[in-house]
Parts: C-alpha cells; structure tokens; sequence
C-alpha cells in the first residue's frame, strides 16, 4: 500500500513538472485564479485538474469567455485565458480535430413509428420514474441478459451527466460540452446536433411547440430552449430569470400547451471566495407558451426580494438575502387538481425562508403558491461553509445542508388514495397526502444524511412500492501538509455510503433493504448511490458512484445484472471512456436500456459516454 502510495505521488508530482515546465505562465494563473476551487474539487464540487484534462483548450477558453466560468474569466486577458486552458489540458490552442465520425449516412428523420418512449425526466407527469412493460419492451427474466449493444462519445468534457430521452426511435441527449444530441436508438448515429449558449444537464422533452414537434431544455445560464425535433433548428430562446447566477437543472415539463421551467439560483458555490456578496438569486417556476417560448407566469419561490442586511461576513463582505430555495429536480404535475408540485434547496443566506427545504404547490394556471410543506426548518448553507476551514463566508448558524435534490413522486395507490413521495438529502423519504395540503403521512430514515448524502437525484415508484438509493458520500480526513509538498486532498472513503431500500408506498414501511455495493480494492471507490433509480416491472436500476450500474430484483433486492462502466468504450464516434454515475438515472424504452457514466465532479471518475444495452446486444 505505502508503494502504491509513494508510486501515485511521484506520478502526479511528475505531472505537475511537465505541465509547469510546458506554460509557467498558465500554472501561475491557474495558482493565483482557479486553485481555490479546483485543486479543492472535493469540497467545492468544481472539477479537479485531471478532469479539466479531458476538455479541449478551446473548450476552457470558451467557458471562461461565455459559459459557466464567464465571471471568472472577466479579470483574465485574452492570452491569459489561453495560457490557462493550454496549461491545464496540456494542449495547445488550435490542435483540436474538427472531424465528426459517427453521422448517420441518411440524416433524413424517419420516424419509427414506435410508441415505446422514454420522454424527459420522470418517464410520466407524475415523475415516477417507472416503465411499464408495454413502454420498457424488457422483463426482469430478460435483464441478466443485456449486453452492450453501442457507445456514443460526448466530445470535450469529463461529465456525462444529461439524462437521455427515447422517442419515436430517437435518442435525444444533452452534454455539458453544450451540445444537444439527436442519435438513432439503433445504431448510435448521430442525425443532427445543437449548440446551446452553455452547458445542459437537463433531460430534454420532446413534445408539439405549434404545429412542430420540439425538442424543450434548459442551460446552465438560465435559457429555455425549443429545438425542431426532426433537424435541431431553433424555434425559439427564452431567458427566463435576470440573475447572471440563475441557471436551469432541472428538467421543464411540458403540460397542455405550456412548458414549466424549474429555476436553480446557482450562488451556493460562489461564496468560496468570502468577498463575494452573498446572496440574492432565488428559485422558482417560470411558465412559458409551449409554442413561442412567451413567458405566461413566472413565481418565486421566496415572495420577498432580496436586500441588503446591514450585516456582514466573518471577512467583513456585505450580505443580501433572503436567497435560495433552488429548484434542482423537474416539477411533477397533478392533473386532477391543477397543480404543479416542486421540491426546494437551503437557503444561501440569512433569513432562513419557510419554504426552504419544501414541497410547493404551485397553480398551474397562475403560478399562485397554494401550500408549503416545510420538512427542514432554519437550513442555511453555502460551500462557504467547508470542512477544517476558516468559514468566513458561511452563516452563521449554518446547516444541515438537508435540501431536496429529488422531484416529488405522485403514487395512485391500489385503495384510491394518493401520497406524495418526496426524498431527501436529509437521509429521509416523507409520504405527504397531496389532497391534504401536503400533510404528512409517514417518514421513514434509509441514510445518513448530509451535503452529499441522503438521497440525492431521485428516486421511483411502481405504485406499491417506493425505491430509493441512497448516497452519504463520506471523505476521509486528508493527512497533514508537508512543506513543500501538494496540498493533500481528500479522498473518498470506501466503506461508508451506498444502499438501495424498498419501501411501501402506503405506510413507508421498509420491505426490503439491498446489500450495499463494495469497493474491494478499486482505487477512488465510494460505494454510494447517488444517482436517480431507475424501475421497469420486477427491477430496479441503480447507477453507483463507483461506476457500476446494477439491476435489482424487486422483489427482494437481489442483483441479478452488474455491469462495470468505469473503462474504455470503442464508440460509435471514437473513443469514450466512463466514469461514476451520479445525477441522472438510466432510461429504459423499446427493449433498450440507455445510460451516461462519468462524474468529475467532487473527486468523483470523470467520464463522457453514453451506454446502450439491448438483450444479448441484439
């Protein structure tokens, strides 16, 4: 082990050499600009340098010119930026191949015909991540029996983290390379692509915008989009909230002629740096005309605009607030009664909110917030607030970090009744009664908790049972510095995490609980499952952070399928390779199973592929 050790280090620090020697210069920016979220990816969530290693120089330029690193890059000069993006992919600007293998020969869009869909994030309005068979086309007797049948490389980036949708024979897929996807569900081809105005990580709704059938998504700048399904051209463009912190995570969800857009304000990680004048972006739904992208409503989920507090930070910063209460999951919606159910972060800064760490109901026809269902009280937190560090930027008092992550699950029981299944980071899973303005019905702890913890993407539902994964990613302590030395990071730890539970949907209670997954000696191994679970009838998917997707037998939550992704991948447009899983979940449509790997975020695998598997690779 100590070999191993002192053989990783000698690596690394080889590494560094090469790459400072290669662009002193770029390595000096790197230190004095981007190290404090960078080289501390695992606690601030950024990505580490061996993952921005994936990316091409172009690609860093662009994001610190117009993507997501925009307000960072505005103090850096044009070769500055350059310096930066060829010292940390290692490349030089202008290297980078331009040619696109893997385009299917006839890019005339013909439809299948096929009703066998997986449409955007929940498979249904009631986002319960649940395929029946006539959709799934895949029984449990038949899942011991997929194999790979094809691999699509998402180009420049370390994240595969756009969860695809299955339409009509088409696979319809975002990367945060900025790109959206259309691909044959056969073959793997790609018949046309979009460059959004920044990275996407929403799963994408295809649904009729007029008289044309529209590919819906939302970017990391806070626009919705609308794409002409058949060809990818631009319908139209909406920015949906002013914020310059505003962005869009969740999937929109499109409902009788409207599409409903979840808004993410995005200033939890800003705060690293304690100058940052924390906090004033707020979540909330916009509502816009499915066909012109025109906004109809649009509702906050904080009523009150944030201000100045008259107070300041521990580093003497002035603050704002209230702040928060994100939408980070796609909103379910209630047909019967009208509404729109969505579930809410923490708070960035003080005050704490009411309908922080919440259900809300939402009108569907005016945006008006009927009930609040609040089942964390005083949750404010910021990544201000890191572990072993002077927490200058954080409030005080702070925490737990228990927000929702997850979208509310409509469950129509076998009895008539309805409950609303809500997971949480907290570690809990709550059953609300949906007609009795979000009532509690039952809780039921399967985690931990924590800010990586709990449940944290999603879970799903047969309509007898519940599934949720459960996450709590844990971190070792780093050793202590050495003079001279790198900064030591922290690592994952390889025994606390993971789990999957069934529960029953009616009382919560626990039916069974599946063996959690173990690393063994797979180096940067967490055992957790954060991402969201999948079900067909009589099985349960679940992606690991360790890069394995297992299928579970519902009945029991035996393992009946295992299938490693963290490797290489011969892909239909080159060479891809995967990573962890964590976000999005698999989709399931037509006798296929379809799934992104690679998480470089955290210290998770970096990764940037797109799996199908059919049965027997048919």
């Amino acid at each position: 082990m100590l070999e191993r050790t002192v053989t990783r280090l000698i690596l690394f620090l080889t590494a560094c050499a090469t790459l400072l020697a290669a662009d002193p210069e770029g390595a000096v920016i790197y230190r004095q600009k981007c190290a404090i979220c960078h080289d501390r990816s695992s606690e601030t969530r950024a990505p580490a340098p061996a993952a921005l290693r994936q990316m091409t120089p172009e690609s860093v330029v662009k994001s610190l010119e117009s993507g997501q690193m925009k307000q960072q890059g505005a103090v850096l000069t044009a070769a500055e930026k350059t310096a930066v993006a060829e010292y940390l992919t290692a490349r030089s600007v202008g290297t980078a191949k331009t040619e696109r293998p893997g385009m299917c020969a006839d890019r005339n869009l013909v439809y299948r015909g096929t009703s066998k869909n997986w449409n955007g994030w929940g498979a249904d309005l009631a986002n319960t991540r649940f395929q029946p068979a006539s959709q799934a086309g895949l029984d449990a007797t038949e899942v011991p029996r997929l194999k790979l049948k094809w691999a699509f490389a998402f180009p420049d980036t370390f994240v595969a983290n756009g969860q695809p949708s299955v339409v009509n024979g088409r696979v319809y897929v975002a990367s945060a390379n900025r790109n959206i996807y259309s691909l044959d569900a056969a073959t793997g081809c790609e018949y046309w692509e979009f460059q959004a105005e920044a990275p996407v990580r929403t799963a994408i709704v295809v649904a009729a915008s007029g008289k044309r059938s529209a590919a819906f998504f939302g970017d990391q700048r806070g626009n919705a989009y609308a794409v002409d399904s058949s060809n990818g051209e631009l319908l139209w463009k909406t920015h949906v909230d002013d914020h310059p912190k505003a962005k869009i995570v969740g999937a929109p969800v499109h409902f009788e002629g409207r599409l409903y857009v979840p808004i993410t304000a995005g200033e939890e990680g800003p705060q690293v740096d304690p100058k940052y004048e924390c906090c004033s972006a707020r979540g909330g739904i916009a509502a816009l005309d499915a066909a012109t992208g025109k906004q109809i409503w649009k509702t906050y989920t904080i009523a009150e605009e944030p201000k100045l507090s008259g107070k300041k930070n521990w580093a003497g910063t002035p603050t704002w607030g209230p702040s928060g209460a994100s939408i980070w999951s796609a909103p379910t919606i209630d047909a019967k009664a009208k509404l729109l159910y969505a579930a809410t972060g923490d708070n960035f800064s003080e005050p704490a909110t009411k309908t922080s760490d919440a259900i809300l109901a939402f009108d569907l026809n005016t945006g008006r917030i009927v009930w609040t269902q609040q089942l964390t009280e005083g949750d404010v937190f910021n990544m201000g607030c890191r572990p072993g560090e002077k927490k200058e930027g954080c409030p005080d008092p702070n925490g737990p970090d228990f927000d929702f992550g997850a979208s509310p699950i409509l469950i129509q029981l076998a009895n008539g009744k309805r409950v609303l299944a809500v997971s949480q980071k907290s570690g809990i899973v709550h059953g609300l009664d949906p007609d009795r303005k979000g009532a509690i019905l039952w809780q039921t702890r399967v985690g931990r908790g924590g800010t990586l913890g709990g449940v944290q993407w999603g879970s799903a539902s047969d309509g007898q049972n519940v599934y949720a994964a459960v996450s709590d990613i844990t971190f070792k302590a780093p050793p202590k510095p050495v003079e001279g030395a790198p900064r030591p990071r922290r690592t994952v730890d390889s025994e606390i995490g993971g789990g999957l539970f069934a529960l029953d949907a009616a009382t919560g209670a626990r039916v069974w609980a599946a063996e959690k997954p173990v690393c063994g000696e797979r180096p940067n191994c967490s055992p957790a499952q954060s991402a969201a679970v999948t079900a067909i009838s009589g099985v349960v998917f679940s992606g690991g952070v360790d890069g394995r997707l297992r299928a579970y037998s519902a009945k029991d939550g035996a393992v009946i399928w295992d299938f490693d992704t963290a490797r290489e991948f011969a892909a239909v447009n080159g060479t891809a390779k995967g990573g962890s899983m964590d976000g999005p979940g698999p989709s399931v449509a037509g006798g296929m199973l379809f799934a992104g790997s690679g998480y470089g975020a955290w210290g998770g695998l970096p990764g940037n592929v797109l799996l199908a598997f059919s049965v027997d690779g048919r």
